[in-house]
C-alpha cells in the first residue's frame, strides 16, 4: 500500500516515543486526534495518486505524525480533519506529490487552522486532566513575566500541544537521527543558535524578549529544529545553505514570538525559511563552488 522510504521510516520511528507520551498525557483526546489525522491524511494523498496507480508515500505518515503532535488537546476533531486535508492537498499534492512540495505539509495544515479558527485552537488543557481545566502554557507564562518549571519543561508535563513538549524525548530522537545519518545537524544547530542570539539581544537589551534559556525550552522551537527544519524536501540541499536556512528560522521565531499577537512563531518562521530555501541554494551554494574553483 505504501511506497517504501527508508529515511521516512527512521523519522517515524524517532517520533514513536512522543506519540505514546502524548497518549499518556491526554489519553483518548490524543488517540482521537491521531486517528482522524492518519485516516484523512492517508486518504487525501490516495485520492491524488490513485489515477496514476501510484502508492501512497510513507512520507505522509511523518507529516500526519508531526501535524497531530502539534495539535492542542482541546481542538475539535472536525477542525483537525480540515487541517490535515488542507495540508496534504495544498502543501504537497498540488505541487506533484513527494519530493516536489515547496512547503512543509504539516506546517501548512497547522497554520491554516490556526488562522481560520484562532479562538477554537488556542484552548489548553493540563496534562492528565479530564475536567477541561485550561492551564497557561509556558510561552504564555513567559509573556506574563513568569518562569515555568524547568523540570516540567524537560519532562513535558505542562500545558501545550499534545506531543511537542518533552525535551528529553526530543533530544533522544535527535541523537538517533544523527546516529543513523537521517538528519543534518547543521540546520538544527543553526536554528537553535539563531534563536538564542536574537532572543538574548531582545532580552538583555530590554527590547521585550523573554529569558532566552527558558524560551528555548518552551514551545516547539526544539521540536521543529529536530523534526521540521531537517525536512529533506522543503529545506535547502547544499550544506552551507542549511546553516543560513536554520539561522533565518531561529531569528524569525524569536522576533515573531516577541512582537506578534501569537505566543508561538515557529510555524511562520518555517514557511519563511521554505520560501527562501531555493534562493539560498542558488546564491550561497554557488558562491561556495566559485570559491573552491578559485574564480
Amino acid at each position: 500500500m505504501f511506497q517504501k522510504q527508508t529515511v521516512m521510516r527512521k523519522v517515524l520511528f524517532s517520533l514513536t516515543p512522543l506519540i505514546f507520551f502524548s497518549v499518556f498525557l491526554y489519553g483518548f483526546r490524543s488517540i482521537g486526534i491521531f486517528a482522524v489525522t492518519f485516516i484523512l491524511g492517508i486518504f487525501t494523498e490516495w485520492l491524488f495518486v490513485r489515477k496514476a496507480k501510484k502508492k501512497v508515500s510513507e512520507a505522509v505518515l511523518v507529516s500526519c505524525s508531526l501535524y497531530a503532535l502539534s495539535m492542542p488537546p482541546l481542538v475539535p476533531l472536525w477542525i483537525v480533519g480540515i487541517g490535515i486535508v488542507f495540508g496534504i492537498s495544498f502543501g504537497k499534492m498540488v505541487y506533484g506529490g513527494f519530493g516536489r512540495n515547496i512547503f512543509n505539509p504539516a506546517i501548512v495544515g497547522r497554520l491554516f487552522i490556526y488562522i481560520s479558527f484562532p479562538n477554537t485552537v488556542n484552548q489548553w488543557l493540563n496534562p492528565r486532566s479530564l475536567d477541561g481545566f485550561a492551564g497557561a502554557t509556558p510561552l504564555v507564562m513567559l509573556k506574563n513575566g513568569e518562569l515555568p518549571s524547568l523540570l516540567n519543561l524537560f519532562t513535558g508535563l505542562k500545558s501545550g500541544s499534545i506531543g511537542e513538549g518533552s525535551i528529553v524525548l526530543i533530544l533522544i530522537a535527535f541523537i538517533y537521527l544523527l546516529y543513523t545519518k537521517t538528519a543534518s545537524y547543521k540546520s538544527s544547530i543553526s536554528t537553535i543558535i539563531g534563536f538564542l542570539i536574537m532572543q538574548s539581544v531582545l532580552y538583555f537589551m530590554d527590547l521585550g524578549g523573554a529569558n532566552p534559556i527558558y524560551s528555548l525550552f518552551s514551545g516547539s522551537i526544539l521540536f521543529i529544529a529536530v523534526f521540521m527544519v531537517t525536512d529533506p524536501v522543503s529545506s535547502p540541499k547544499k550544506n552551507n545553505s542549511l546553516i543560513l536556512y536554520g539561522l533565518l528560522i531561529g531569528v524569525c521565531t524569536s522576533l515573531i514570538r516577541t512582537y506578534s499577537l501569537f505566543s508561538e512563531g515557529t510555524s511562520y518562521a518555517i514557511l519563511l525559511g521554505n520560501m527562501f530555501a531555493p534562493l539560498f541554494d542558488e546564491t550561497v551554494g554557488k558562491l561556495k563552488l566559485k570559491l573552491k574553483g578559485g574564480k
